[in-house]
Order: structure tokens, then sequence, then C-alpha cells
């Protein structure tokens, strides 16, 4: 067995031993692309905290920002041009037909591949929803591209290659991945993920209109009618602004309680980590983490977690994060701004009867202000 030559010359490592020469045929793709999202009248705020990431990366490329807005030719289509451009948008791809008006993968992936192949974007960014993740691989399906799916992070590199960041085996490594030889570059980012950027009154700027080259008998799936959701205590954790949550370091399912008194006492949402769902001791839209819910609260109380990083991703953007855990090297205390080392079990009665004394409904109200 002979050992290699240390004189041998090596190829290169990392991305830059991956990289080839753009072709031809893509080097003409600029710009970074958002899909604003628009069901049933309303826009996903995942598309405005799009739109704030978008701007970072457009601004290092020295590129424009562009909305992609696809809806009927209803008012609220049109709102959702303007809110494109009041979130930083510097131009509007814009169609509307009567087919767009509920989402069907055929024609949303219809005229999202017409506008990407007449106008031919480097980054394409949707929201990582049940309709934005559809729609993305259909679309990256189609066009033979690249897709890095729930991205926690986005950035450009000095080749100005999209670099995508997101949690892989299982949760426990960050990995980054990059397209290098195709365009557009795609992604998609959890609701929650990036930080919502200020609005502000800018006017409409250059729309530039396309239209749906698909008619109605050529789409296979047929809309029959609509049925909101109409179960009660739903959760909101993507958007509360206070959240106390458990994990294992409970014990048990009895324990949970210990949670929801607390949350109802300064009028949180509350939620678990992903091994009590597991264990059927929660429902799933509860699920904090990297395969359940991104939050972005301004407290966040996290009781007997031990802060894997599937949980790290979906909680570390929280303005102030209390850890209550019996081991004092639990990881989650490598993130947390205050760590607690006690028994949450004992600890949690002692902090909702503090607060239920300390708190009227109307401070518990503005407790997160």
């Amino acid at each position: 067995m002979s050992s290699a030559n240390p004189d041998t010359p090596r190829p290169p490592a990392g991305r830059a031993g991956m990289k080839k020469e753009l072709p031809e045929r893509f080097r003409d793709y600029r710009h970074v692309w958002v899909f604003i999202e628009l069901e049933r009248g309303q826009v996903h705020p995942v598309s405005f905290e799009l739109l704030g990431e978008g701007r970072k990366l457009a601004d290092k490329l020295g590129v424009q920002l562009a909305g992609v807005v696809l809806g009927p030719p209803e008012e609220a289509t049109q709102n959702a041009v303007a809110e494109a451009f009041a979130y930083g948008a510097d131009l509007v791809y814009f169609i509307d037909a009567p087919l767009l008006a509920d989402y069907r993968n055929e024609p949303f992936t219809k005229a999202m591949t017409d506008l990407v192949d007449t106008y031919k974007p480097e980054i394409l960014l949707l929201g990582a929803t049940t309709l934005g993740r559809d729609l993305a691989g259909s679309v990256a399906t189609t066009l033979l591209t690249g897709l890095t799916a729930d991205c926690t992070e986005l950035d450009v590199d000095a080749d100005g290659s999209l670099a995508a960041t997101r949690p892989t085996f299982g949760g426990s490594l960050l990995c980054t991945i990059y397209t290098l030889n195709y365009r557009p570059q795609m992604a998609t980012v959890r609701p929650r993920v990036m930080p919502m950027p200020q609005r502000a009154d800018r006017g409409i700027g250059r729309v530039i209109t396309h239209k749906l080259s698909l008619v109605e008998h050529e789409i296979v799936t047929k809309v029959l009618g609509f049925l909101p959701d109409s179960q009660s205590g739903t959760a909101n954790l993507a958007y509360a602004d206070v959240v106390v949550a458990g994990g294992l370091g409970l014990g048990g399912a009895e324990n949970l309680q210990l949670v929801k008194s607390l949350a109802r006492a300064i009028g949180a949402e509350f939620g678990c980590s992903r091994p009590l769902v597991q264990k059927g001791w929660m429902p799933a839209d509860r699920q904090i983490g990297q395969t359940g819910k991104t939050i972005r609260p301004k407290l966040y109380i996290a009781a007997g977690i031990s802060g894997a990083i599937q949980h790290r991703v979906g909680v570390e953007a929280a303005d102030l994060i209390v850890a209550i855990n019996t081991d004092p090297n639990a990881p989650i205390f490598d993130f947390a701004h205050l760590g607690i080392v006690t028994d949450a079990v004992r600890f949690l009665p002692a902090l909702t009867e503090a607060f239920t004394r300390r708190l009227s409904p109307h401070s518990r109200d503005k407790l997160a202000s």
C-alpha cells in the first residue's frame, strides 16, 4: 500500500472546488425576485419578511429587487402590488387572470416559469408555507434548477452566488447550499425566520404586466368550493409576542398544565419541543423548532427544553430567551439570554403565582410592549 505524494497537486476543496464556468445561457440572469403570496385576498406576512431579506441580497449584488404578484383581476391583487413597493420592491412583475383566483399548482407554476423564462432572475425566494412549498418544488422541477428549502439564513458570497443555510441531518447540523451552475437560484424561507422590514408609503413604481398563456380546460384540478378552518384554539405561535414552552424535562404530560397556567397568567401562547409531539403529549401545531413553528417573540420562556439545534433555529430570533433546566450544561444555555438552573416542575408554579399577584389584566396586555 503506497501513501500519497505530499507534493502531488490536489483539487481545490470546498465550494471553490465545485465552481464551474456558468453556462452561457445563464449569464444574463440578474436581479432578486420575491414571490408575493396572496391567498383569499390577503398577503402572507412572510412575503414582506422576504422582501426585507431580498433587499439586502440585491444591494450586495448591485441589482434590483422585484416582487412577483400572481392573482385574480381584483382590488386585493392591486393592493398586493402596492404593498410590495411599500416593503422595498424596486419593480413588480404582475399577472392577473381569473385562473389565479384560487391557488392551483398548474396555473401558478405556468405563470411563474413563464416569467422566469422571459425576464431571467438570478435569485427567486418564496415563503416556506403550504402554498409556497408546493409552488417552489414545481417551479424548480420545471426549470431544472436547484431549490434549498426551509432556509434559516441567506447571503451572497464574493462570487455573487446565493449561500442558503438550513438545518440538516435531522437538525443536528447547519449546512450552506449553493446552486452554482444553474439559474435561478431558489430558496424557501419559513415565516418569522427573517425580521419584518419597516413599511414606507412609496407609491406605485414600475410594474411589468405579463399575460398568462393558459386556459381553463388545460388545467386538471378544479376548485369546487372553499371550506375555512373552523377549528377553535388554533395556535398562533409564529406571531405571538410572548411564548412559554415545555420539553421532556417536565417529566410527564400532566406537567404541561404548568406551562399552560403560566402562559394564561401572562397572556402568552404555549408550545413545546418536538419530543413532546412525538410522544403525543401535545398537538403538532404547538411544536416549536425546525420541523414545527419558527417564532420571534419579545419573550420566550423555555421550561425543561435541552435546546438541540433543531429547536434553536426556531427560537433564536426571540428578543429575550429565558431557559429553565436542571442541567447547567444543557445546550439551551449557550444561546439563552437568561438561564435558571432549577427544576421547572417546582419553579413554574412559583413563577405563575408571582405573575398572577403582580399583573393586573391591563398590565398583562402590556407585557410584550
